[in-house]
């Protein structure tokens, strides 16, 4: 397989969102240095993060040589892989419609998934296709072996995302990611979780949710709001080598800027405890009359934002209940009841 060009070479117009402020860079932590990195949940790039990697010393060589590489641990796991047709100019996004997304999904081979990745490379007017989020540890256990990560949790397994020139519209996930780059180049173009407002997502029950701006050809008539995400967005251009710590619910919006790319992730540390609250908030309180919705804002604020030494601290610490540090059994307690009122 020849060496595919950069999309964006000399002479290419180079993208406004290069000129973004850039995300802070620097060089592979200790492991008590990344765990303070983690608990700032502030964006960074990783240098010299995991050079010994077999798996990048195979992407640093040619396409050929990584995709011979995964092939060469094959366990006949069937891979999950997704298809945009030519026309969609490799965004991974929403139809008009909202009801599909532009590309479709399947299970295929791993080998038949590789070939086909390959062929359609570089090749001018052909489909974009992408083997995405890939469970390693199951498909390809010696993969981990090979190419350890040992900054992150026991049993976080990293998961591979390999294809053509994809454009992923801007989401954001409830876990840590550690994207680490093996192939290609990619760029992140990050917008802080409190931006959502201004970012117009599409429906949550259409998972994930997805921005329905394209960052790359803004529509401001449309989305007016979006000019304050971009005067908030940062970028992560990302080379072989490098790794970028995302904290979980940071938006962002993912282009290779290659027609061929590869990276391994690891998500870690999320819960689907919050966004289980939130669903019940909606159910719950979205449609309450004004009064009520203003009383319950109040709440909210005070008891569950708020600074508990205030909204709190005149109470006895033993009679708090769930205003105050909650005990195993009063936590069991509380679920109990919700999931008996959430029952009627």
């Amino acid at each position: 397989m020849a060496e595919p060009a950069r999309l964006d070479a000399p002479g290419d117009a180079p993208s406004p969102l290069d000129a973004l402020p850039r995300i802070a860079a620097r060089r592979a932590p200790a492991p008590a240095d990344f765990a303070a990195i983690v608990a700032a949940e502030t964006p960074v790039v990783l240098k010299g993060l995991f050079d010994d990697w077999v798996a990048l010393a195979a992407g640093r060589a040619s396409p050929g040589r990584l995709i011979a590489y995964l092939a060469g641990m094959d366990r006949g796991v069937p891979v999950p892989v997704m298809e945009a047709p030519a026309r969609a100019g490799g965004r991974f996004a929403y139809r008009a419609d909202m009801r599909e997304f532009t590309f479709t999904r399947r299970h295929a081979p791993l080998r038949e998934a590789l070939a086909r990745i390959e062929a359609l490379t570089g090749r001018e007017g052909a489909p974009t296709a992408a083997i995405q989020m890939l469970p390693l540890a199951e498909a390809m256990p010696d993969f981990a072996v090979q190419n350890p990560m040992p900054l992150l949790p026991a049993g976080t397994g990293p998961k591979l995302w390999l294809g053509g020139a994809v454009k992923t519209q801007t989401h954001n996930d409830r876990d840590h990611n550690l994207a680490c780059l093996i192939a290609g180049g990619r760029r992140f173009l990050l917008f802080p979780p409190e931006q959502v407002a201004n970012l117009y997502v599409g429906p949550l029950d259409n998972p994930p949710p997805l921005s329905l701006v394209d960052p790359e050809a803004p529509d401001y008539e449309r989305f007016p709001r979006f000019r304050k995400a971009m005067a908030a967005a940062r970028v992560a251009l990302l080379e072989p080598g490098d790794a970028l710590f995302l904290p979980r619910y940071w938006w962002h919006h993912v282009t290779s800027r290659d027609p061929f790319n590869a990276m391994v992730n690891y998500w870690w540390g999320g819960s689907d405890a919050p966004y289980d609250a939130f669903l019940a908030a909606l159910l719950a309180l979205k449609d309450l009359p004004p009064g009520a919705r203003t009383y319950w804002r109040a709440m909210v604020e005070t008891h569950v934002f708020g600074d508990p030494g205030t909204s709190a601290g005149h109470i006895p610490e033993g009679l708090r209940g769930a205003l105050g540090a909650m005990r195993p059994d009063e936590r069991a307690v509380l679920r109990r009841r919700l999931a008996a009122a959430f029952q009627t």
